[in-house]
């Protein structure tokens, strides 16, 4: 979806025409009334993923199926391919009986995710509890266990998009438009053991979208220039511009939908792009190493690649300082910012 046209600063009145134009071309939300609250506890206790996933299709919320124990998609496009066709769903799941189910957030599905990590002795329950202390976060449809321990918050998605963000520091994710989330009551393996997405609390208040911006500010306040060092002295050993492509936000939207095969070197290939940019290694790993969790990789794999990268990209700084990225950078092909080249590629997020 194209982003909503900018507003022209010279006239008062622009960005309401803007906000009405981007509005005409966006698909309709579902129903809450119909399926946010009511329809959540009966869709996740269906009797197989394949009823589940029919379900969530019936009540017009897109699915596409994930990897049976894992969160990566199985299709080539991952939650691109997520439809409400319950003779396209149908066929999916009795492919892939054990599929778990993925649901695309945004614009797209009419919700938005707000993912509270669990994970290697962090946790983002201090800060999200905050926030709803602060009065944020209070308006949710439903509330899902994660099989991590962590929680997701579901939420009515805005008219308009709220893009998917990380707060590291936190430990608290927003899942928006250009993301996805494994719904229930899909099953992932967590240490060997099957661990299953869990309704555990449905709204009795009426549920109303969540202003992502507000939260992220408040859960990090300086979050619009943290972890950049000052232009003037910015070490860029790969070239000397900074890239947008290149937040870490952006990468790990990219590597989470990696599929098995390419998430090693997805990972290693965004880390050694932060690494350009000048963020610190405990930024890109919280960032693109929870992206890479969600792709299914141990916590362990993903700290030894993000400190391969670094070294990388250090290595290349002290042999090279005014190297480009072309000469440079670390032969992973591809990524965010240029066109999808290889399967993995191909099968990750467009951004």
């Amino acid at each position: 979806m194209d982003a909503p046209p900018t507003p022209d600063s010279t006239h008062p009145d622009s960005t309401q025409r803007s906000d009405r134009a981007a509005l005409s071309e966006l698909p309709p939300l579902p129903d809450l009334a119909t399926w946010a609250v009511d329809v959540m506890r009966t869709v996740a206790s269906a009797g197989s993923l394949r009823e589940s996933a029919m379900r969530y299709a019936e009540v017009g919320i897109p699915v596409f199926p994930c990897v049976p124990g894992a969160k990566h998609p199985i299709t080539k496009r991952g939650f691109r391919d997520a439809t409400t066709s319950t003779r396209a769903v149908d066929e999916w799941w009795r492919r892939y009986p054990r599929a778990n189910i993925g649901v695309p957030t945004g614009v797209t599905s009419g919700l938005s995710v707000v993912d509270v990590d669990v994970h290697s002795g962090a946790s983002g329950y201090p800060a999200f509890d905050n926030a709803r202390r602060d009065g944020l976060a209070l308006t949710w449809s439903w509330l899902v266990r994660t099989p991590s321990g962590g929680l997701h918050a579901y939420f009515p998605a805005t008219p308009l998009p709220q893009p998917c963000w990380q707060s590291p520091g936190a430990h608290v994710d927003f899942r928006g438009d250009g993301g996805y989330i494994v719904a229930p009551p899909s099953v992932v393996e967590v240490n060997g053991s099957p661990t299953a997405y869990t309704v555990i609390a449905t709204a009795n208040h009426t549920p109303a979208p969540l202003d992502a911006t507000q939260l992220r500010t408040h859960l990090d306040p300086s979050w619009d220039h943290r972890d950049l060092p000052p232009r003037s002295q910015a070490a860029r050993p790969f070239g000397t511009a900074a890239d947008p492509a290149a937040r870490p936000e952006r990468l790990a939207a990219w590597v989470a939908a990696l599929p098995e095969g390419g998430r090693n070197g997805g990972l290693f290939w965004a880390a050694c792009r932060l690494a350009e940019e000048g963020y610190r290694f405990e930024t890109a790993l919280e960032s693109v190493g929870a992206g890479a969790r969600d792709a299914g990789l141990a916590d362990r794999e993903i700290r030894i690649t993000v400190a391969s990268a670094y070294r990388t990209a250090a290595r290349a700084t002290s042999t090279n300082p005014a190297s480009t990225a072309t000469a440079a950078s670390p032969r992973v092909p591809g990524g965010p910012a240029g066109r999808f080249t290889t399967p993995h590629q191909r099968r990750g997020i467009a951004l």
